[in-house]
Parts: structure tokens; C-alpha cells; sequence
């Protein structure tokens, strides 16, 4: 086995930063931040963006991959910290049901809780055994832009699938714990998987099954902010010693920075949606990722 020179090394470093750049880090951290939370896929973005700009980026570059870790890991973490009081009380919930060895209608922190648990089962499985195949079959930038296109059709699909609930302000855990059935979590929960194709939308595809198992936008939104926080926690901290292993050399400046402004951006995204949806629908959602993925289309393949 021939060994591999300081030298060699220190070029592939040199290499990874002039293809991740900082304003480069810079950009793919704002737009995941936003995209991951907006129903508009922040993986088909995230593949979609680069081709646009020119940048000689690919998917399923290892380094790629590695750097994404860092934006994944601050959005998970701005989410859990943005439903603190929220994570509390269903944590404690938990702990109420195990000591007591049942789960009382009375206690909808618990039943929430374990609502998470059950949509978070479908989406850890179909995710460790379906995400490597899937990404590598549809890598490349025409088809994320395809499913992009797709996306716009299955949020417009769900609001016409939508069953009706009362729109209202105030956040009530108990409304949509009352609401979700065992099978409609482990439904919702299983609608994340769409989001292992790049063009489609995890926050969408869990929004949209909230909405046809009968919770307001409102609450759909809660419901599928809470039931990401887990499932991208975890997929990045499984994945976090790989950037500080040897794929993270050249990259972890940049995807420190690209992770601070994943947490910016996340932050805002999730506070207005939260406000947004108290009143509005997926529909412009819908419209913009059903023009943008049929305009990139065109335009990747012509």
C-alpha cells in the first residue's frame, strides 16, 4: 500500500476549500436554514443552486455530504430550542406514562409524546436503510429539479385532500393530540420518507399528511416541527464525527459558518411560518415549487 504524502493531502484540503468557498458557505447556509423548514425541499435546493451558479459541486461528494452535517445539526438544534417550554412538558409526559405504565387521556403531553415517538419510527427506518440508494439514483440536478415540480403538485394535492379544522391562534398541544389517531403518526411520520428524493419537501410532505388526518396549517406545522427535530438530530449527529474525521479537512471553517447561518435563517423561518399559518395555506408553496421546478427543467435540459 503506498502511503499518501503531507503534500498530497494538503492539496485535496486546498482543492475542497476553493470549492467551498466562505461566501459559497455563506449561501448554502441561509438557503438551508430557510428551505429546510419551508415546504420547498432544501436538498433539491441545495443540489439545484450550485448547478445555477456554476459551482462544481456534486450531491454525493463526500465532502458535500460532510459539510451539510453542520446546517442540518444547527436547524435541529433551533428547533428544539424554539419549543423548549414544548420539549419539557412532552418529556415529562413520557417520564408520567412510563412511571405509571399507561398513558392517560388526561395527560395530552403524553399522548403527544408518544404520537412523536410512533411518526418518528417509519422515518428513522425508510431513512437508514433507503437514503445512501436514493441519493445516488437521483443525484443529479434535472431530476431535483423534476421532483421539485412534483413537490408543487403533491402540496396542492394536500390541500385539496385537506380535511377541515377550526383556524385558530392559540397553540394548543391538547387540540392535536386529541386529533392525531396511533395510525395517522405513524402515517405522517411515514410521509417524511418523500423527502429522501431531492425536490421533495419533508416539512411539506408532514404538513400535508397532518392536514389530511385533520389538524389546522397551524397545527400541522407544529406537529411536523416537532416531529423533525428528532429525525434531523439524529441523521446529523450520526454523521457528525465524519467532519471531524478525515472527510471534514478543508471544510470545517466553512461549515461552521454555513451552520451559523443555517441557525439564523432557521430561527426566522420557523417564527414566521409559525405566524404565517395561522391564517394562510401551501399554496403559494405550492406555486412556487411547481413554476421553479418546471423553469429549471426546461432550462437543465435544454
Amino acid at each position: 500500500m503506498v502511503p499518501v504524502r503531507p503534500e498530497a493531502r494538503l492539496d485535496s484540503h486546498v482543492i475542497l476549500a476553493a470549492l467551498i468557498t466562505y461566501p459559497r458557505a455563506i449561501v448554502l447556509g441561509l438557503l438551508q436554514g430557510v428551505s429546510e423548514l419551508f415546504p420547498v425541499s432544501s436538498l433539491g435546493h441545495s443540489v439545484i443552486l450550485p448547478k445555477l451558479l456554476g459551482w462544481n459541486i456534486h450531491q454525493n461528494d463526500k465532502y458535500f455530504l460532510t459539510f451539510l452535517v453542520a446546517t442540518h445539526l444547527a436547524t435541529a438544534i433551533v428547533l428544539f430550542l424554539f419549543f423548549w417550554r414544548d420539549w419539557m412538558r412532552i418529556l415529562k409526559g413520557i417520564g408520567r406514562s412510563l412511571r405509571d405504565r399507561e398513558i392517560s387521556d388526561n395527560d395530552p403531553d403524553a399522548k403527544l409524546g408518544w404520537l412523536l415517538v410512533v411518526g418518528t419510527i417509519p422515518a428513522g427506518i425508510l431513512g437508514l436503510t433507503l437514503q445512501d440508494s436514493l441519493r445516488k439514483i437521483f443525484a443529479s440536478p434535472t431530476s431535483a429539479a423534476i421532483f421539485l415540480t412534483l413537490n408543487g403538485l403533491v402540496l396542492y394535492g394536500a390541500e385539496l385532500l385537506r380535511r377541515r379544522a377550526p383556524v385558530t391562534d392559540v397553540e394548543d398541544d391538547a387540540r392535536i393530540a386529541r386529533t392525531v389517531s396511533w395510525r395517522g403518526s405513524f402515517f405522517v411520520g411515514a410521509a417524511q420518507a418523500i423527502a429522501l428524493i431531492p425536490g421533495f419537501s419533508r416539512s411539506g410532505a408532514t404538513m400535508g399528511g397532518g392536514l389530511y388526518v385533520g389538524l389546522s396549517h397551524k397545527d400541522a406545522a407544529r406537529f411536523a416541527f416537532l416531529l423533525a427535530t428528532p429525525i434531523i438530530g439524529a441523521a446529523a449527529l450520526l454523521k457528525l464525527p465524519e467532519l471531524f474525521g478525515h472527510a471534514g479537512d478543508g471544510v470545517r471553517g466553512q461549515a461552521l459558518v454555513a451552520a451559523l447561518c443555517s441557525a439564523l435563517t432557521a430561527y426566522l423561518a420557523v417564527k414566521f411560518l409559525m405566524r404565517y399559518f395561522e391564517t394562510k395555506t401551501l399554496t403559494p408553496f405550492a406555486i412556487y415549487c411547481f413554476v421553479a421546478g418546471l423553469a429549471c427543467t426546461i432550462y437543465f435540459v435544454s
